[in-house]
């Protein structure tokens, strides 16, 4: 076989959880095996050190309810299983969408200045109805202190 044959797949590993707590790490690794040797359809499966961390990270008892995998089919007649990394597909998309956002930003850049005029005739509404407010919090505190002045007497 000169092909390599590459998958990436969500194993469910939640029926781990129906064998006794100090089995379920292996018990993953298992379905693991189980589930390369249906899908890829070869015997002799070897599971990535990485891939063999994540399950057995939080112990024996608690190992992940799902794990997404790479598996790719090599040379010499084996079936590789390593953890699936995003890190390849994901610096492909965000290229695509910079153009889109640059594009989208241009636009709004153009409308800004005929906004401009009618925001500048809203600052000065907004200042005398700042000036009448300041006069409603002094008020405030003078009928704070009124009360004081009563319950020390």
């Amino acid at each position: 076989m000169s092909q390599e044959i590459e998958r990436v797949y969500t194993i469910p590993l939640g029926k781990v959880k129906l064998s006794q707590s100090q089995h379920r790490a292996v018990r993953a690794i298992n379905m693991i095996k189980e589930f390369a040797r249906h899908h890829m359809k070869v015997e002799e499966i070897k599971i990535e050190e990485e891939l063999s961390h994540l399950i057995w990270s939080k112990g024996v008892r608690n190992p992940p309810r799902k794990v997404r995998v790479r598996m790719s089919k090599t040379d010499e007649g084996y079936v590789l299983v390593s953890q699936y990394d995003e890190d390849v597909e994901s610096e492909v998309v965000p290229k695509k969408e910079t153009k889109k956002i640059e594009d989208k930003v241009e636009e709004p850049a153009k409308e800004e200045p005929a906004k401009e005029e009618p925001a500048k005739e809203e600052p000065a509404k907004k200042e005398a109805p700042a000036k009448k407010e300041a006069p409603a919090k002094k008020e405030a505190p003078a009928k704070k202190e009124a009360p004081k002045k009563d319950s020390k007497k």
